[in-house]
């Protein structure tokens, strides 16, 4: 920078709000109140004070309207008079912990409340996450935001928001962020950190060194004379004397221009200075990969796993069961759009989302909290889910039942993942039902109901054929409808579970069953999948289960097979909630070697499944210095602490499966932790010869470095991760796929063995201050549920990461009765073909009406896309983008060779089709 231009430093007042973190959410709610009611009063005070940004997410103004509802016209003016900025965000949201639909909501429902007082915030605001995600640049530029501001991810910030001096990613503050599909966003590192214009005195003594130093500091890293300073901090007061602080600052300086300042004058300021500067290209994630590792926060991944499965299941429910389901529904003329119930679940659902809450780094209580706002989100969801398949249930022609008997159960199974699918299905039928509204009396009803008999039975699909099928008799249930017309209906029913192999189920379709009274119940018998008392196999994989539970399992794809896989590992954890750090000089122990139980407990038609018990001995906690280091506040990389001596009980039980068709070996771990501080991981030997390795992310396949940066000095480099982690070489791969495991490593062990963080147990926050959290110990039973999938070497080709995504989600069934309908038995209301692509979501716009469906390409390669839509004579596909607005409606997207739509798919690239009208 020449040192003759003119400086101008721009003074933006913000607060960053954590809505809950080291107090509970009420005790940070309050303090809010307060700090709204002052803003409002400065800005009406002080004519100078010309703008407030509110830290990038609008849910602060819902917490304050909830109290405050009376201020609603007063706030309403001045962010429609710009002097509050709102948006883009709903939530700051940790992005890597949420899921990639999840991060779209959040941005369209920020967008969606902003809207409201006409004016949207254009920033693409990042402040505190812990790291950021590769697709960051995309997701901006699909809704006109050319900006990311952000504090984490790439150097020079260090811990404590500390400057470092040396080994860049970006010559400046000021940077250019490429995402993997080649969009580029002016990026702004807070290099100094989002307070370092925070309480500028207004004493000319103390701003003169404030000022010397500040001035000094920004100009450090600042690439033009526009130079950021941030007015504002976690949970900062309005610094109300600000204007008569600006006023002493100008007069110290009077070669400096003083601003109260808002992004979008500093943006168009900057960028009018950047004509002649060279600015750094960062590309993909920013994960503090060119640091010492000691302070990236990735371990956030594995605090308090329990909430991070309950997020899985929230957010799957959501996009991938209740949108589609519903969009159907609607698209097909069976039910409205319940756009106001989406948006509530997905709000309740997204204040579980900062970085803060679903990281699993703040006190006990605001956790607690996030339990039931899970839970509330979650019935929301299921209750989507009931209303819409009951509604397509009986648009589905079930009639071709009849010729079985009128005695025919019939039930659809719903495939609501973006692949055909095949696999166990539960399902819960009542055989028989009386309702109390017939005055039959309680006893009598009861006994009618233990009278049915189940017996005679078997399973078909729609030509009859017959299906494997197990049967558990669940006995009288009592149960009752709630009809939109009249009072509740109780009855009292006779119900049973049945247990099968759904074949060849449609992509983002439906497949009807019925039980049926047969003159032969019995279903053909299909050969055992056992072939020892510790192996099974399929027409795809083998599975050999050694005295210490190891599995060794055999791709015949391939040819390839994979040893000593199922490890685990027990290692002392005295960290914190945001970082792990194992004793020095205490290895891990595992399993290897260590002889399990090891019994069948499942040997039907469609599946094989092994129990394995390790009934095993670790360390109790960790030993008596821990505690003096926890309340001294030592850094965590400098504690000399060990793992206690006394030893503990510590059982695993692991159920394996194998189903008849199935791609993958199911791995479901249930363990009784007592124990504290450490950390549990299954160990997965790859024995591929690979210098990097795959994990699903934000609509990408992330391509990541085995080996860390040279700077890299923490002996452990765990990351993130979505659906799964891979490890290939060109012929052959394994994916190990999860829910709600977010954390793990791939180790520089050899053997590029992936490890699966299951469960770690810490004692405290950490940061900044002395905050225990003994609920962070996560003592009690623990579970976890994944998927081992080998592939021929390239998951997005193989299917592996398909199988992945299905993974994630539940199959949906629901009975129904014999009935036509305009849907047949087997039926897809959309297709859809591209190799290397993965379909992501399926909804209907709010402002448009119109069917949304989204894609991602996997791959850094062009593909091609062709759908088809099966909901009605379709009039229109368009391009659309990550905030579903109406495209090119004029332009429609047909392949008149393939009677489909078509779409180039850039390498990389999300793409978002709009689909109408449609005329069922």
């Amino acid at each position: 920078m020449n040192a003759a231009k003119r400086r101008t430093a721009h003074i933006i007042s913000h607060t960053h709000w954590d809505r809950e973190w080291y107090l509970p959410y009420e005790k940070h709610h309050v303090r809010l109140i307060t700090l709204m009611d002052t803003l409002m009063d400065t800005l009406e005070n002080d004519e100078e004070y010309r703008s407030f940004f509110l830290d990038g997410q609008t849910i602060i103004i819902e917490d304050y309207l909830q109290v405050r509802p009376d201020r609603r016209e007063r706030l309403e003016k001045w962010i429609r008079e710009g002097r509050i900025h709102i948006g883009p965000w709903y939530v700051l949201q940790d992005a890597f912990l949420t899921s990639s639909e999840a991060n779209v909501r959040n941005l369209q429902i920020g967008h969606q409340d902003a809207s409201y007082y006409g004016t949207i915030a254009k920033i693409g605001y990042f402040p505190d996450t812990f790291g950021n995600i590769g697709q960051a640049p995309q997701l901006m530029r699909q809704a006109d935001i050319d900006n990311a501001l952000f504090g984490r991810g790439v150097k020079p910030t260090g811990f404590n928001n500390m400057v470092s001096d040396a080994a860049y990613e970006s010559s400046f503050s000021e940077l250019e962020w490429e995402g993997p599909d080649g969009s580029r966003v002016l990026g702004i590192l807070f290099a100094n950190w989002y307070s370092n214009g925070n309480e500028v005195p207004v004493n000319e003594a103390e701003a003169k060194e404030y000022w010397n130093r500040k001035l000094a500091d920004a100009g450090k890293y600042a690439s033009t004379g526009q130079l950021l300073f941030m007015n504002g901090c976690d949970h900062q007061p309005i610094q109300t004397d600000l204007s008569a602080a600006i006023h002493v600052a100008s007069r110290l300086y009077p070669d400096v221009d003083f601003v109260h300042s808002n992004f979008p004058d500093y943006l168009s300021s900057l960028k009018s200075s950047l004509s002649d500067t060279q600015l750094s290209v960062v590309r993909g994630e920013l994960r503090s990969q060119r640091t010492d590792g000691w302070s990236t926060l990735v371990n956030t991944a594995s605090a308090r796993v329990y909430l991070k499965q309950m997020n899985q299941a929230g957010q799957t429910m959501l996009e991938k069961i209740a949108e589609p389901l519903a969009a159907f529904a609607y698209a097909t003329g069976q039910a409205e759009y319940p756009y106001h119930l989406f948006t509530y679940a997905w709000k309740t659902l997204m204040q579980n989302h900062p970085h803060d809450s679903i990281c699993g780094c703040s006190v006990d209580e605001v956790h607690r909290e996030m339990v039931t706002r899970f839970d509330k989100s979650r019935h929301v969801a299921e209750t989507i889910v009931a209303d819409s398949a009951l509604a397509l249930a009986s648009a589905v022609d079930t009639s071709v039942f009849t010729t079985l008997g009128q005695d025919a159960l019939p039930l659809i199974v719903f495939n609501t993942t973006g692949w055909e699918r095949s696999g166990v299905v539960t399902a819960q039928l009542d055989a028989a039902r009386v309702y109390f509204r017939e005055g039959i009396s309680s006893s009598e009803m009861i006994r009618m109901m233990k009278g049915i008999s189940l017996t005679g039975r078997t399973l078909v699909d729609s030509e009859g054929a017959a299906i494997a099928c197990t049967i558990e008799d669940l006995g009288l249930q009592f149960g009752y409808d709630l009809p939109d017309d009249k009072f509740r209906q109780p009855y009292w029913s006779r119900r049973v579970k049945l247990t099968f192999e759904a074949a060849a189920v449609p992509a983002l379709g439906l497949k009807a069953y019925a039980w049926v009274v047969s003159d032969s119940a019995d279903a053909p018998q299909e050969s055992s999948l056992l072939t020892g008392s510790r192996s099974m196999k399929n027409g795809n994989l083998g599975v050999d289960i050694a005295e210490d539970g190891t599995l060794t399992v055999t791709d015949y794809r391939s040819g390839r097979t994979y040893r000593d896989l199922l490890i685990y590992e027990d290692a002392g954890d005295i960290g914190n909630e945001y970082m792990f750090k194992q004793p020095d000089g205490e290895p891990a122990i595992t399993t290897k070697g260590l002889m399990a139980e090891i019994r069948v407990t499942e040997d039907s038609a469609y599946r094989a499944a092994f129990e394995i018990v390790h009934r095993w001995s670790i360390p109790a906690s960790a030993d008596e210095l821990f505690e003096q280091e926890k309340q001294g506040a030592v850094y965590y990389p400098e504690r000399q602490a060990g793992r206690s001596k006394n030893f503990i009980p510590f059982t695993i039980r692991t159920i394996v499966s194998l189903e008849r068709s199935g791609s993958g070996i199911g791995i479901s771990v249930t363990m009784d932790n007592q124990a504290k501080d450490h950390r549990v991981r299954a160990l997965f030997p790859t024995d591929l010869t690979a210098s990097v390795h795959r994990a699903d992310a934000i609509f990408e396949v992330a391509v990541r470095d085995n080996v860390p940066a040279a700077e890299w000095e923490n002996p452990c480099n765990a990351q993130h991760q979505q659906a799964f982690a891979d490890v290939s070489d060109r012929t052959q791969g394994l994916t190990i796929a999860n829910k709600g495991l977010n954390e793990y490593e791939v180790l520089q062990d050899g053997r590029n063995t992936i490890a699966v963080t299951l469960l770690r147990s810490v004692a405290e926050l950490g940061d900044w201050g002395v905050f225990p959290t003994p609920e962070a110990q996560c003592i009690g039973i623990q579970t976890a549920e994944l998927l081992i999938l080998p592939h021929q070497g390239d998951g997005a080709v193989s299917g592996a990461y398909a199988s992945a995504y299905q993974f994630q989600t539940p199959w949906t069934a629901v009975q129904t009765e014999l009935h036509d309908g305009v849907l047949t038995p087997i039926h897809a209301f959309m297709t859809w073909k591209g190799e290397g692509i993965a379909f992501s979501s399926a909804k209907i716009a709010e402002t448009s009406g119109d069917l949304m469906l989204r894609w991602f390409n996997m791959r850094q390669e062009k593909a091609t896309l062709r759908f088809t839509s099966n909901v009605g004579e379709t009039g229109t596909a368009y391009k659309s983008d990550v905030l579903e607005r109406v495209g090119r409606r004029e332009q429609p997207m047909v392949d008149h060779v393939s009677e489909s739509f078509a779409a180039e798919l850039g390498p990389c690239e999300i793409y978002t089709a709009g689909i109408s009208p449609w005329t069922s």
